[in-house]
This record gives C-alpha cells, sequence and structure tokens, in this order.
C-alpha cells in the first residue's frame, strides 16, 4: 500500500502562538499579592493553621475510653522478604526468615495511650508513670498544653500510626516488652478514681 502527500495550500490565516510567560505570570501575581497584603495574610493564615495542628493534632479516629480490662500478647515479628546483606556482602538475613527485633534489643520503657482531654486518665498515668518509666502518648488532647501545665513530656500518635499496629482500641492502654512479645493491656478506670 503506498500513500502520498499533497500540499493543499493554506485554508485560512495563520496566527503566531501567543502565549504569556508562566514564571511572569506567577511573579506578577506574587508582586501584586505582597504589594496589596494579600501574601502576608496568606502566609500568617498558614503559619495559624500550623501552629493549631502542633498544638492540638487532629485526634486519632475511633479510640474511646475503656470499660473493660482486656489483654492480648502482639508479636513484632517480621517475615522477610529479600536477603539483608551488610556493606561486604555478608548475609545478615534470608528471604522468609522471620526476625522479631526483640531478639535484638530491649524496650526499656513502657507506651501508656491516653485521651489528653480525659482529665482521670491524664491523671492515672501521671500518678502511676514517671518520665523514665514510661512514654505518655495522647490519642486526643494538646501535648503542648499538658506539657506546659504537667512540666513533663508527652507524645501524640500521629494519625495512629501505634495505636493502629498494636491493635487499641480504648485507653488508656499500656505496651510493656514481656520477653519476645510485647503485651497490650486496656486498663479501664473506676469512674472518679484515678486508679
Amino acid at each position: 500500500m503506498r500513500s502520498e502527500a499533497k500540499d493543499y495550500g493554506q485554508a485560512a490565516q495563520a496566527f503566531p502562538v501567543i502565549e504569556p510567560d508562566l514564571l511572569s505570570t506567577i511573579e506578577a501575581r506574587l508582586r501584586r499579592a505582597e504589594a496589596s497584603g494579600e501574601l502576608a495574610r496568606t502566609n500568617e493564615m498558614f503559619a495559624k493553621r500550623v501552629e493549631a495542628k502542633v498544638r492540638r493534632p487532629d485526634p486519632v479516629a475511633g479510640i474511646t475510653a475503656a470499660r473493660a480490662a482486656r489483654s492480648w500478647d502482639f508479636d513484632p515479628s517480621v517475615m522477610m522478604e529479600r536477603d539483608i546483606r551488610d556493606q561486604k556482602g555478608n548475609l545478615i538475613a534470608a528471604a522468609g526468615q522471620r526476625i522479631n527485633p526483640l531478639d535484638f534489643v530491649s524496650v526499656r520503657q513502657d507506651l501508656v495511650f491516653i485521651d489528653g482531654d480525659d482529665p482521670a486518665q491524664t491523671a492515672w498515668a501521671i500518678e502511676h508513670y514517671s518520665d523514665i518509666k514510661a512514654k505518655i502518648i495522647l490519642v486526643n488532647g494538646s501535648p503542648v498544653e499538658l506539657m506546659t501545665a504537667k512540666k513533663r513530656r508527652f507524645y501524640f500518635d500521629q494519625a495512629g500510626k501505634l495505636t493502629t499496629r498494636f491493635g487499641i482500641e480504648h485507653t488508656p492502654a499500656i505496651v510493656t516488652q514481656a520477653g519476645r512479645v510485647m503485651r497490650v493491656s486496656e486498663v479501664a478506670l473506676k469512674p472518679g478514681k484515678t486508679g
């Protein structure tokens, strides 16, 4: 099969493509926003939003106060998907091998999860756990406000990464090393008491 190209001439007037330079357009808009004060207002609003999220992160969804005590063991072992070798090529772990990190490291501090907006849970955690014994991790509330008020460190379970990993659904909850597993316990506080 043979194809031929033919010149049919010009059917209409042709115009050059005129497109404004994108960087020049952005630069001009930024200059206008800066001159009008809009840029400063936007930056201030953004900074306030970021500060508010740092002071009070989004609560971990689905976590409620414990109504009944329950405990279980969490095995942190992982199955190696591929061979792991050191810089000299020596095999450290083979694909398919189960590795338990607790065979190599100890968890020296308990992890205590609480709702920082619940005064009973906060008082219970502070009363039972020193900074040396445990890390108190909030699933709700303001770690900054608690640090200022209680003069100790508090952490936050960002996006529920830890509570999801350990299967925690209720607070307060404690995660403690028990040999080669982590023991997870949800504690039901008695109403009106801190433990």
